[in-house]
């Protein structure tokens, strides 16, 4: 008999209680994922993806206090680590929510040097 951990239960709990959202975030995820021309898909992404984390964030919270009421706040942060890499499983880019990509002019780019006394 396999017992899901707990971290692992809040994540399932999280996605069935917000299916929609999870949904329509993994259609622009997969296609964010596929397209080789991440900047167009950036303005989208980032604002599906703002509604997760907003919803990442506060399930998070839900799980670390239940380990601080319990007498395990010293976990809370490996808890929390468990929790995200347990997320990343499902939505392997969602580090690159917020990105903001600014064009830059190819000719005007250089490198400052620094003098080295």
């Amino acid at each position: 008999m396999f017992t899901m951990t707990k971290y692992r239960q809040y994540v399932q709990k999280m996605i069935d209680s917000n299916k929609e959202v999870f949904d329509k975030f993994r259609i622009i995820h997969d296609k964010y994922c596929l397209f080789t021309d991440k900047n167009s898909l950036q303005d989208q992404y980032n604002e599906e993806g703002e509604k997760v984390m907003d919803i990442i964030t506060e399930w998070e919270q839900r799980l670390c206090l239940q380990s601080e009421k319990a007498g395990y706040g010293s976990y809370s942060a490996n808890l929390s680590e468990k929790f995200h890499e347990e997320i990343k499983k499902l939505f392997p880019m969602i580090d690159y929510i917020g990105l903001i990509i600014d064009e830059v002019d190819k000719d005007k780019f250089d490198i400052k040097k620094i003098e080295l006394l």
